[in-house]
């Protein structure tokens, strides 16, 4: 019998992402200080969070393999945020026309009781079109993606706004790398497919 499999998010995206493997989940919110530590870069930023929001969960619920998840954009080694408003994106968007953009995304899926995690941290670069005003205007009244890093949104109309992407797994960009995550969960026990 499978055990049970908590994703430590309450991220619609991730939820929608980890749907695709058509297994049972539930999701709770993990508990952990997102703060970035002095001189910490975004790689080690989003390895460190996944790794403890999975654990905050782990801790509770021993048995369950809980997938943590983790996602920022770096550009010219600079962190962007979410904008979480229309002004902030339109800011965001002017500051990465033209410019390439990493996003990184830490995954963790670990099991308490078999002392089991594995971890790791996908990085996708996009590529982003030198941008006009209106071109921005246009995108961000269509896709609204102000709850998403760098206000881009590449599984719906984001894909005008950049030149090119370039990732082992797409879904990574979107916030849980689902190949990785089918991969860890068979490897600490679960059969899938």
């Amino acid at each position: 019998m499978n055990p049970p499999v908590i994703l430590a998010s309450t991220s619609r995206y991730r939820a929608e992402l980890l749907q695709r493997l058509q297994i049972q989940f539930t999701q709770i919110a993990p508990e952990c200080d997102e703060t970035p530590l002095e001189n910490e870069t975004a790689l080690a930023l989003v390895e460190r969070l996944a790794i403890a929001k999975a654990t905050s969960i782990a801790e509770h619920h021993p048995n369950a393999l809980v997938i943590g998840s983790d996602q920022v954009a770096c550009c010219n080694d600079i962190i962007i945020g979410k904008p979480e408003n229309h002004t902030a994106a339109i800011q965001q968007l002017n500051t990465l026309s033209g410019q390439n953009v990493d996003f990184h995304t830490g995954l963790c899926v670990m099991q308490q009781q078999t002392q089991q995690k594995l971890h790791c941290v996908i990085t996708t670069n996009v590529v982003f079109k030198t941008l006009t005003s209106e071109q921005i205007e246009r995108y961000l009244l269509t896709d609204k993606p102000y709850d998403c890093a760098a206000s881009f949104r590449s599984e719906g109309y984001g894909s005008t706004i950049v030149d090119r992407i370039t990732t082992n797994d797409p879904t990574a960009l979107i916030g849980l790398p689902v190949i990785l995550v089918a991969d860890y969960l068979n490897q600490l026990g679960l059969l899938l497919p």
